[in-house]
């Protein structure tokens, strides 16, 4: 187990704070100030060299630092202010839901003064243990050395999540003798143990997939977070099983391989990968917990009764959660898979199986969407002819970050990631708005490549005020709005399966967001017609610091987009849609 270790001292608890996080190897804190951290930060000024990255929004550093955690392999530090720390839910929430290992502080006035109604005063501990692994509370500096490694080895370790830490203002001033300064570095990094699946059962899944006729292999975000690319991707060539993946764990096989499904699912599924899984006779899931999106409300492989089901997983809850599964692996994916070939080698070295080449039957149905030629309403954009030049230019090392709606599904369905790895950040556990663009920030510091931001203007006034943040970051920042003037994807559920003809409640105003981001500093600039499309990224994107683009798209009701609900629902009345 490596250690690292600093002698005894006498420390307060702002000093004890900062020694354990630079012991943990913690580059970064995303957070913002109040009254109750000045302590902290008075000694982090004088005697740290952590990067704090200040947002103007707790919400805003709770989503950066979970996207910087997904990028990085890392657990991400997060700080919060008393005053502020409820903001911090929805980033949280997202990240114990996506299995993200986030350390997140939370500054109080002191303990029981809330109980005299003290400014600020809640029982913070009972608010985030829902949300969270562990809540616990620094009550004397000289447990912050235990607590810490104890924060960071429950967050990295099983399936990760955040773990949340109280500290009362006093603790900051507060001194004591510490004999135990070290830290873990296994848990500096996640996974930070890799179990494999039993061993008995990992050969029963090889006689399964070499009896199947029709296998696939469906990879949630978990073989992202396993890092299991090369382990996946061996074994589907191995057996030549064709791999989909689920929206958040879109990249973890080169998505322009022979074997590659690209995404599958209700949120940006397209309708050769959905039908082609559907007519599958095994499935093996890895690192994926079934949920709604990924398997379109659970009806996208038919008839459960006549499929087989193998689930690999980290967390034993999520096996056999929605489907029956003839075999339940429990185990680190990227350690069993591994053990899975060594297995093959060794005991089925001759086993060869008819190669497949999925290329053709993507292209065409990447023709069939880039030459539809639907007609725009009048002053809009294709979201398609969008999509499709951003793939045409977008460097290996790009990170695109989106979020639920027009963002999001077309760059699910379309963007072609050619390198294997996380690249394509997207909060699909929780699909809250206002996650983009503060997930580009994360991004923007965990990375030098470029970073795409694509956003809606129903999820962008969530976060305008951090557009300043990434301007001050001097970070290569390029946000793509688009605008429809309307959350359409409420608008779209309504009219689409409700039989609703005039949602309530979803349009709002029209504003000049190109101006909001020159006010704040960016080279901003407007895609008025498909001719400026290509010319108009390729500026932006060579342009290393901030950027902006301003792009009118229909509403989800007026072009249904890739989900298969909807585009039954166009199909039944005639309105125009890809899929």
């Amino acid at each position: 187990m490596p250690l690292t270790r600093l002698g005894p001292a006498r420390l307060n608890g702002a000093q004890a704070l900062l020694t354990m996080l630079e012991l943990h190897g913690v580059t970064h804190v995303f957070g913002l100030p109040g009254e109750t951290t000045i302590g902290w930060y008075k000694e982090w000024r004088a005697h740290s060299g952590i990067e704090f990255v200040l947002t103007r929004d707790e919400r805003t550093a709770a989503f950066a630092a979970e996207s910087y955690a997904k990028i990085t392999g890392r657990p991400a530090v997060l700080e919060a202010p008393s005053p502020g720390v409820t903001h911090c839910t929805p980033g949280i929430t997202e990240a114990f839901l996506s299995s993200v290992p986030i350390i997140f502080f939370s500054s109080d006035i002191p303990i029981n003064q809330d109980k005299r109604h003290g400014l600020t005063g809640v029982d913070q501990t009972a608010l985030y243990a829902s949300i969270c692994k562990e809540s616990f509370i620094v009550t004397r500096t000289d447990e912050i050395p235990f607590l810490l490694r104890r924060a960071f080895r429950v967050a990295t370790s099983g399936r990760p999540a955040p773990v949340h830490i109280r500290v009362p203002i006093d603790i900051f001033g507060q001194e004591a003798d510490l004999p135990d300064l070290y830290a873990d570095l296994d848990h500096g990094t996640f996974p930070a143990h890799r179990p494999v699946a039993d061993h008995g059962k990992l050969r029963e899944a090889i006689q399964l997939l070499l009896a199947a006729e029709r296998p696939v292999m469906i990879c949630g975000q978990g073989a992202l977070i396993s890092q299991a690319s090369e382990a996946v991707l061996a074994l589907a060539e191995r057996l030549q099983i064709p791999v989909g993946t689920t929206t958040p764990g879109k990249g973890t096989i080169p998505e322009d391989h022979p074997l590659a499904l690209r995404v599958i699912g209700g949120r940006g599924g397209m309708a050769h990968s959905n039908d082609f899984v559907g007519r599958a006779d095994t499935v093996f899931f890895i690192g994926s917990n079934t949920d709604s999106a990924a398997t379109n409300h659970w009806t996208l492989y038919g008839d459960p009764a006549r499929t087989t089901f193998l689930h690999l997983d980290i967390a034993e809850a999520h096996i056999g959660n929605t489907f029956p599964v003839d075999l339940g692996l429990v185990g680190d994916a990227r350690a069993s898979l591994d053990y899975m070939l060594t297995l093959l080698e060794a005991e089925h070295p001759d086993t060869t199986r008819p190669r497949l080449d999925l290329t053709e039957m993507k292209a065409t149905a990447l023709r069939q969407v880039f030459s539809a030629n639907i007609p725009m309403p009048e002053g809009t954009i294709s979201p398609v002819k969008l999509t499709q030049a951003l793939d045409d230019m977008m460097p290996d090392d790009a990170i695109v970050t989106s979020e639920p709606g027009v963002s999001a599904i077309y760059p699910s369905a379309l963007l072609t990631f050619r390198r294997p790895g996380r690249r394509y950040i997207t909060n699909y556990s929780m699909g809250a708005l206002g996650y983009s663009v503060p997930a580009a920030i994360g991004a923007s510091h965990a990375t030098d490549g470029p970073i795409v931001s694509f956003t809606g203007d129903g999820s962008f006034a969530f976060v305008m005020g951090d557009m300043e943040t990434i301007k001050r970051s001097g970070k290569n920042v390029t946000v793509i709005l688009t605008r429809n003037d309307t959350y359409g994807w409420i608008r779209g559920e309504a009219i689409l399966l409700d039989e609703v003809d005039a949602p309530w409640s979803t349009d709002f105003g029209a504003v000049d967001y190109r101006k909001i981001a020159e006010g704040f500093g960016f080279a901003a600039d407007r895609i008025t017609h498909e001719s400026q499309i290509a010319a108009k990224l390729a500026t932006a994107l060579a342009h290393p610091g901030a950027s902006f683009i301003e792009v009118m798209v229909p509403s989800q009701d007026e072009i249904v987009p890739f989900v298969p609900s909807w585009v039954r629902a166009a199909k039944a009345k005639g309105l125009p849609y890809f899929e």
